[in-house]
């Protein structure tokens, strides 16, 4: 019988982890935005997202499935997505997050595609065109994150593994992505007489070591809760939203 680490984290607490970060996240945005603690937390959430999108493709026993169930929920969302963000039901200039790990998900299906014509220069060369293409079609669509929500899920799944390497490039790709590219706002904090700066978005960082320690077991897992996982986003923010006019 296979020996679990006591802190390995199961695919179910790490969605649950991720929803709970997400949550906070919004509601400091709509609810309480004198609680800058919570949008901070919030960072977390959306690495855990893009790596558990990945972990999805690779346990999917059928990927166009897994694609159609993330555009119907991402079809649901749109409405609540644009009541929480701009209190209105229409708002075209930003698509909620669905369409990014969905436009993610049709990338990945490309590159699978051309894997299975086993020819690496043809792999190499389309994995690019479709790592770029995509990228660019999150930005003209203006979904949430863009370009650097659809990059965030490639590489967890061209670093996806237990490897030293693997972790060096997570750790590296997603300190430029959030620090280099997003940056924003910073905090000046002072460590034995040294000040350093801390970027707000650099945080999201910190959700490595708690993706780190999936270590590919499952956890809880049932019909209802797979579809509680999605139902959530598309909830809560309506629910955000409705509490937002009181």
């Amino acid at each position: 019988m296979k020996k679990t680490h006591p802190f390995d984290l199961s695919s179910a607490t790490l969605h649950l982890l991720a929803m709970f970060f997400m949550l906070l996240d919004h509601s400091w945005a709509r609810l309480l935005p004198s609680q800058e603690w919570m949008t901070c937390v919030g960072r977390l959430a959306f690495p855990i997202f893009a790596f558990m999108i990945v972990e999805g493709v690779h346990h999917t026993h059928d990927l166009t499935r897994y694609m159609k169930r993330m555009l119907l929920f991402a079809l649901l969302s749109e409405i609540p997505f644009d009541l929480m963000y701009a209190s209105t039901p229409f708002y075209p200039y930003h698509q909620n997050v669905l369409w990014t790990f969905l436009i993610a998900l049709c990338g990945i299906r490309g590159i699978e595609t051309v894997k299975k014509k086993q020819k690496k220069g043809l792999t190499v060369a389309a994995s690019v065109g479709i790592v770029l293409g995509t990228s660019i079609l999150s930005l003209i669509c203006m979904t949430d994150y863009n370009m650097v929500g659809v990059f965030t899920v490639y590489v967890f799944y061209f670093f996806r593994g237990k490897r030293w390497w693997c972790y060096l490039g997570q750790f590296v790709t997603l300190w430029y992505l959030n620090v280099e590219i997003l940056g924003g706002l910073c905090y000046v904090v002072e460590i034995m007489g040294v000040q350093l700066e801390i970027v707000q978005q650099g945080l999201a960082l910190l959700a490595l070591p708690i993706i780190w320690l999936y270590q590919g077991r499952k956890g809880y897992s049932s019909k209802w809760f797979q579809y509680f996982c999605y139902g959530f986003y598309p909830v809560h923010c309506l629910l955000i939203s409705l509490l937002a006019k009181l």
